[in-house]
């Protein structure tokens, strides 16, 4: 081959060199969800995230990858889902529990973890501080104690009467105990004996329920934890046939039979974790991305419910409900 030949051949190798770059395919990147709810994706309460990813442009199989890994329950199973999703090679984690977000953070170090409206993030020691969390877990807080209180004093406010609560609390989450002491300290104030009784399974709550009765409890309320979610339609049965007025911490407790849930708008909530994800996927860093905190919140009552206790809600709850139930 002539010399002039050969420098025109690799001419015509360079010149196309970078469209054989730009026809490369790009990575799609892979976002693994965990969670203690059963179910599947398309089942799940975080309906809201899922869309707020389509709504940024990430569409499943095209855009993004999701591996939607659930616990069932099963809290044991937490560190395996998490040490699943490192295997993976997700490139975000999203987390629905305050252990689900330490089993991942023990399982990495360097793959940016998004919390979904957890308790308290800094009282359970997965970030540094809300202005700046560090390391690599960043996302929502949910504000569990005060609004743990905000439904104690709900429930004195429909029924004035009562002395004796009932307080169901998971309290092997990190976020159960400062609720459970920040409602000792404002049921002081309130008058109320607080009956608290630690829930792990399903199959503990008849026996809590039996407790309360023989305490002559009044009413019912619980701590923020996904366990009273999961066992919504068993719980709230079991406060009707106890006949017990019940204050829980998400609507869909409300919705199931439940007397009055006071939450966190999720559906805001969820959607802002989603703008988290696509920050950090466009290459933010954890430990820049502040926490964010609730401001808006909403009051759910159930007017059936009411009915069958033989209660009367003051107009005064009714006209602050953001949703009422008939």
């Amino acid at each position: 081959m002539r010399r002039r030949d050969s420098i025109a051949m690799l001419g015509g190798v360079a010149a196309a060199w970078p469209l054989g770059v730009r026809a490369q395919p790009r990575k799609i990147p892979r976002l693994c969800f965990l969670t203690f709810d059963p179910g599947s994706l398309q089942s799940t309460r975080y309906s809201a995230f899922f869309e707020g990813l389509r709504d940024l442009g990430y569409v499943p199989g095209q855009t993004i990858n999701i591996d939607y890994l659930s616990a069932d329950g099963q809290a044991v199973r937490y560190a395996a889902l998490a040490a699943d999703c490192v295997s993976r090679g997700a490139d975000v984690i999203v987390t629905s529990t305050t252990p689900l977000t330490q089993a991942a953070k023990q399982a990495t170090q360097t793959i940016p973890i998004v919390m979904v409206g957890l308790g308290d993030p800094v009282g359970a020691g997965l970030v540094d501080s809300l202005a700046r969390p560090g390391g690599n877990v960043t996302g929502l807080s949910s504000m569990a104690p005060s609004l743990a209180v905000k439904r104690l004093e709900l429930l004195k406010e429909l029924v004035p009467q009562i002395s004796r609560v009932l307080v169901l609390s998971y309290l092997a989450d990190p976020i159960a105990p400062p609720q459970v002491k920040a409602l000792e300290e404002t049921a002081r104030s309130l008058g109320i004996k607080l009956q608290i009784q630690d829930i792990r399974t399903a199959d503990d709550l008849p026996l809590a329920f039996d407790a309360g009765a023989k305490e002559r409890v009044e009413a019912v309320t619980t701590t923020g934890e996904s366990m009273f979610v999961v066992n919504r339609a068993r719980m709230t049965e079991l406060a009707a046939r106890h006949r017990l007025p019940g204050a829980y911490h998400l609507a869909v407790i409300a919705e199931a039979g439940g007397l009055m849930a006071y939450q966190p708008v999720t559906t805001v909530q969820h959607r802002r974790a989603a703008t988290y994800v696509d920050r950090l996927l466009k290459g933010a860093k954890p430990a820049d991305l502040p926490i964010e905190q609730p401001s808006k919140f909403e009051l759910v009552i159930n007017l059936k419910t009411a009915k069958a206790l033989g209660l009367t809600v003051p107009s005064s709850l009714l006209v602050r409900a953001d949703e009422v139930i008939e």
